[in-house]
Protein backbone atom coordinates (compact mmCIF):
# COMPACT_ATOMS: atom_id res chain seq x y z
CA UNK A 1 0.00 0.00 0.00
CA UNK A 2 1.28 3.50 -0.97
CA UNK A 3 1.17 6.78 1.56
CA UNK A 4 -1.81 7.70 -0.27
CA UNK A 5 -3.95 4.86 0.65
CA UNK A 6 -3.23 4.88 4.28
CA UNK A 7 -3.82 8.79 4.15
CA UNK A 8 -7.43 8.37 2.51
CA UNK A 9 -8.11 5.13 5.21
CA UNK A 10 -7.07 7.51 8.15
CA UNK A 11 -8.53 10.56 7.06
CA UNK A 12 -11.74 9.50 5.84
CA UNK A 13 -12.42 8.41 9.38
CA UNK A 14 -11.46 12.22 10.51
CA UNK A 15 -13.95 13.30 8.27
CA UNK A 16 -17.17 11.42 8.99
CA UNK A 17 -16.15 12.07 12.67
CA UNK A 18 -15.74 15.99 11.74
CA UNK A 19 -19.19 15.97 10.19
CA UNK A 20 -20.98 14.82 13.12
CA UNK A 21 -19.72 17.70 15.21
CA UNK A 22 -21.00 19.71 13.42
CA UNK A 23 -24.40 18.20 12.33
CA UNK A 24 -24.96 16.00 14.97
CA UNK A 25 -28.91 17.09 14.84
CA UNK A 26 -29.01 17.93 11.69
CA UNK A 27 -27.28 14.86 9.58
CA UNK A 28 -29.97 11.95 10.09
CA UNK A 29 -31.40 11.84 7.44
CA UNK A 30 -27.79 12.29 5.18
CA UNK A 31 -26.93 9.67 7.34
CA UNK A 32 -29.36 7.40 5.96
CA UNK A 33 -29.12 7.88 2.15
CA UNK A 34 -25.14 7.10 2.96
CA UNK A 35 -25.79 3.95 4.60
CA UNK A 36 -27.79 2.96 1.48
CA UNK A 37 -24.94 4.12 -0.89
CA UNK A 38 -21.81 2.57 1.28
CA UNK A 39 -24.11 -0.71 1.89
CA UNK A 40 -25.01 -1.24 -1.69
CA UNK A 41 -21.89 -0.27 -3.12
CA UNK A 42 -20.26 -2.88 0.05
CA UNK A 43 -22.36 -5.81 -0.93
CA UNK A 44 -21.94 -5.43 -4.83
CA UNK A 45 -18.44 -5.78 -4.53
CA UNK A 46 -18.58 -8.45 -2.34
CA UNK A 47 -20.19 -10.48 -4.98
CA UNK A 48 -18.65 -8.71 -8.33
CA UNK A 49 -15.24 -8.47 -7.25
CA UNK A 50 -14.56 -10.48 -3.89
CA UNK A 51 -16.30 -13.79 -3.58
CA UNK A 52 -15.19 -15.15 -7.49
CA UNK A 53 -11.83 -14.55 -6.08
CA UNK A 54 -11.46 -16.23 -3.04
CA UNK A 55 -13.39 -19.37 -4.56
CA UNK A 56 -11.33 -19.72 -7.18
CA UNK A 57 -9.39 -22.41 -5.70
CA UNK A 58 -11.86 -25.20 -4.64
CA UNK A 59 -9.28 -26.94 -2.61
CA UNK A 60 -9.49 -23.86 0.12
CA UNK A 61 -11.60 -24.23 2.99
CA UNK A 62 -13.59 -20.63 1.22
CA UNK A 63 -16.72 -20.98 3.10
CA UNK A 64 -15.76 -22.21 6.49
CA UNK A 65 -14.23 -18.67 6.71
CA UNK A 66 -16.82 -16.73 4.99
CA UNK A 67 -19.11 -18.08 7.91
CA UNK A 68 -16.53 -17.34 10.38
CA UNK A 69 -16.32 -14.00 9.58
CA UNK A 70 -20.20 -13.51 9.54
CA UNK A 71 -20.50 -14.60 12.71
CA UNK A 72 -17.57 -12.83 14.84
CA UNK A 73 -19.43 -10.00 13.04
CA UNK A 74 -22.61 -10.92 14.80
CA UNK A 75 -20.64 -11.37 17.76
CA UNK A 76 -18.81 -7.97 17.43
CA UNK A 77 -22.30 -6.18 17.34
CA UNK A 78 -22.89 -6.94 20.49
CA UNK A 79 -20.40 -4.77 21.63
CA UNK A 80 -20.44 -2.04 18.75
CA UNK A 81 -24.39 -2.16 18.93
CA UNK A 82 -24.58 -1.68 15.16
CA UNK A 83 -22.07 1.19 15.01
CA UNK A 84 -20.58 0.21 11.92
CA UNK A 85 -24.03 0.48 9.91
CA UNK A 86 -25.40 3.89 12.14
CA UNK A 87 -27.26 3.27 14.44
CA UNK A 88 -27.07 5.26 17.23
CA UNK A 89 -28.35 4.07 20.80
CA UNK A 90 -27.78 6.44 23.79
CA UNK A 91 -30.28 5.28 26.07
CA UNK A 92 -29.11 5.56 29.48
CA UNK A 93 -26.31 4.45 29.09
CA UNK A 94 -24.07 7.90 29.67
CA UNK A 95 -20.71 7.91 31.98
CA UNK A 96 -21.08 4.19 31.72
CA UNK A 97 -18.26 1.54 30.16
CA UNK A 98 -21.00 1.20 26.90
CA UNK A 99 -19.09 3.60 24.86
CA UNK A 100 -15.73 2.13 25.24
CA UNK A 101 -17.14 -1.40 24.86
CA UNK A 102 -18.60 0.43 21.59
CA UNK A 103 -14.81 1.66 21.01
CA UNK A 104 -13.30 -1.67 21.52
CA UNK A 105 -15.74 -3.46 18.79
CA UNK A 106 -15.38 -0.79 16.19
CA UNK A 107 -11.64 -0.84 16.75
CA UNK A 108 -11.01 -4.39 16.72
CA UNK A 109 -13.77 -4.79 13.63
CA UNK A 110 -11.63 -1.97 11.47
CA UNK A 111 -8.64 -3.18 12.56
CA UNK A 112 -9.48 -6.97 10.96
CA UNK A 113 -10.58 -5.31 7.69
CA UNK A 114 -7.21 -3.54 7.30
CA UNK A 115 -4.87 -6.81 7.26
CA UNK A 116 -6.25 -7.92 3.78
CA UNK A 117 -5.42 -4.51 2.26
CA UNK A 118 -1.86 -5.37 1.52
CA UNK A 119 -2.25 -7.83 -0.25
CA UNK A 120 -5.79 -7.09 -2.28
CA UNK A 121 -4.29 -5.81 -5.35
CA UNK A 122 -2.26 -8.42 -6.24
CA UNK A 123 -5.38 -11.21 -5.38
CA UNK A 124 -7.68 -9.34 -7.45
CA UNK A 125 -4.74 -9.04 -10.25
CA UNK A 126 -4.10 -12.89 -10.20
CA UNK A 127 -8.17 -13.35 -10.05
CA UNK A 128 -9.47 -10.75 -12.30
CA UNK A 129 -6.91 -10.93 -15.28
CA UNK A 130 -5.93 -7.12 -15.04
CA UNK A 131 -3.73 -4.39 -13.00
CA UNK A 132 -6.95 -2.25 -12.55
CA UNK A 133 -9.49 -2.20 -10.07
CA UNK A 134 -7.16 -3.24 -7.01
CA UNK A 135 -9.15 -0.62 -5.31
CA UNK A 136 -12.57 -1.65 -4.55
CA UNK A 137 -11.79 -3.15 -0.96
CA UNK A 138 -10.35 0.04 -0.20
CA UNK A 139 -12.88 2.32 -1.04
CA UNK A 140 -15.87 -0.46 0.43
CA UNK A 141 -13.52 0.44 3.72
CA UNK A 142 -13.56 3.81 3.43
CA UNK A 143 -17.70 4.31 2.17
CA UNK A 144 -18.55 2.37 5.63
CA UNK A 145 -16.42 4.02 7.88
CA UNK A 146 -17.42 7.57 7.09
CA UNK A 147 -20.89 6.63 8.38
CA UNK A 148 -19.29 4.76 11.35
CA UNK A 149 -17.21 7.34 12.23
CA UNK A 150 -20.44 9.71 12.44
CA UNK A 151 -22.20 7.36 14.25
CA UNK A 152 -19.35 7.49 17.36
CA UNK A 153 -19.02 10.66 17.62
CA UNK A 154 -22.50 11.76 17.46
CA UNK A 155 -22.85 8.64 20.44
CA UNK A 156 -19.93 10.02 22.61
CA UNK A 157 -21.31 12.99 22.12
CA UNK A 158 -24.96 12.14 22.74
CA UNK A 159 -23.14 10.64 25.85
CA UNK A 160 -21.74 13.82 27.40
CA UNK A 161 -18.06 12.85 26.34
CA UNK A 162 -16.00 15.85 25.87
CA UNK A 163 -14.75 17.01 22.46
CA UNK A 164 -11.12 16.44 23.61
CA UNK A 165 -11.76 12.79 24.65
CA UNK A 166 -14.20 12.25 21.78
CA UNK A 167 -11.69 13.48 18.79
CA UNK A 168 -8.59 11.06 20.93
CA UNK A 169 -11.64 8.10 20.76
CA UNK A 170 -11.98 9.02 16.71
CA UNK A 171 -8.31 8.94 16.25
CA UNK A 172 -7.62 5.86 18.06
CA UNK A 173 -11.00 4.20 15.54
CA UNK A 174 -9.06 5.84 12.55
CA UNK A 175 -5.95 4.27 12.70
CA UNK A 176 -6.98 0.68 13.38
CA UNK A 177 -7.61 -0.37 9.75
CA UNK A 178 -4.37 1.66 8.69
CA UNK A 179 -2.70 0.04 11.51
CA UNK A 180 -4.07 -3.38 10.57
CA UNK A 181 -2.77 -3.06 6.57
CA UNK A 182 0.89 -1.59 8.10
CA UNK A 183 1.65 -5.03 10.43
CA UNK A 184 0.19 -7.38 7.47
CA UNK A 185 3.01 -6.11 5.32
CA UNK A 186 5.67 -7.35 7.93
CA UNK A 187 4.22 -10.87 7.33
CA UNK A 188 4.75 -12.64 4.15
CA UNK A 189 1.29 -14.10 4.30
CA UNK A 190 1.12 -17.52 1.74
CA UNK A 191 -1.51 -17.49 -1.04
CA UNK A 192 -3.80 -20.05 1.50
CA UNK A 193 -3.61 -17.49 3.86
CA UNK A 194 -4.64 -14.35 2.03
CA UNK A 195 -7.31 -16.43 0.85
CA UNK A 196 -8.51 -17.19 3.90
CA UNK A 197 -7.94 -13.44 5.42
CA UNK A 198 -10.56 -12.52 2.45
CA UNK A 199 -13.36 -14.75 3.17
CA UNK A 200 -13.07 -13.43 6.64
CA UNK A 201 -13.34 -10.20 5.55
CA UNK A 202 -16.00 -11.44 3.02
CA UNK A 203 -18.30 -12.68 5.83
CA UNK A 204 -18.19 -9.32 7.67
CA UNK A 205 -18.76 -7.50 4.51
CA UNK A 206 -21.76 -9.86 3.71
CA UNK A 207 -23.44 -9.45 7.38
CA UNK A 208 -22.69 -5.39 7.33
CA UNK A 209 -23.84 -4.33 3.81
CA UNK A 210 -27.28 -7.01 4.03
CA UNK A 211 -28.02 -5.55 7.38
CA UNK A 212 -28.03 -2.10 6.18
CA UNK A 213 -29.80 -2.87 3.08
CA UNK A 214 -32.65 -4.76 5.26
CA UNK A 215 -32.73 -1.68 7.13
CA UNK A 216 -33.37 0.80 4.07
CA UNK A 217 -36.97 0.48 4.66
CA UNK A 218 -37.84 3.10 6.88
CA UNK A 219 -41.65 2.01 7.11
CA UNK A 220 -41.42 -1.29 7.98
CA UNK A 221 -43.80 -2.22 5.18
CA UNK A 222 -41.22 -3.89 2.72
CA UNK A 223 -40.97 -0.82 0.68
CA UNK A 224 -38.43 2.21 0.55
CA UNK A 225 -38.09 5.70 -0.45
CA UNK A 226 -37.27 6.45 -4.38
CA UNK A 227 -34.43 8.35 -3.32
CA UNK A 228 -33.08 5.83 -1.11
CA UNK A 229 -33.76 2.70 -4.04
CA UNK A 230 -31.87 5.68 -6.59
CA UNK A 231 -28.82 5.51 -4.13
CA UNK A 232 -28.83 2.09 -3.89
CA UNK A 233 -28.99 1.94 -7.75
CA UNK A 234 -25.67 4.14 -7.85
CA UNK A 235 -24.22 2.02 -5.74
CA UNK A 236 -24.23 -0.99 -7.59
CA UNK A 237 -23.78 1.07 -10.41
CA UNK A 238 -20.66 2.42 -9.50
CA UNK A 239 -19.69 -1.55 -8.12
CA UNK A 240 -20.14 -2.78 -11.75
CA UNK A 241 -18.29 -0.02 -13.40
CA UNK A 242 -14.96 -0.06 -11.07
CA UNK A 243 -13.85 -2.74 -13.02
CA UNK A 244 -14.27 -1.29 -16.76
CA UNK A 245 -12.36 2.15 -16.00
Amino acid sequence: MGFWEYAILFSSVLLGGATAFRYINQGQQVLKLALSFSGSYLFAITVLHLLPGVFAKPDYQTGFWILGGFFLQLLLEQLSKGLEHGHIHVHQHKHSSFPFSVMFGLSLHAFLEGLPLSYFEDFHSTHHGHDHGGEQLLLGIVLHKLPAAFALVSLLLLSRFSKKLTWFCLIVFASMSPLGAWLSEFFKFNPLQVNNLLSFVIGSFLHISTTILFEADDTHQHRISWSKLGIILLGIGLALLADMI
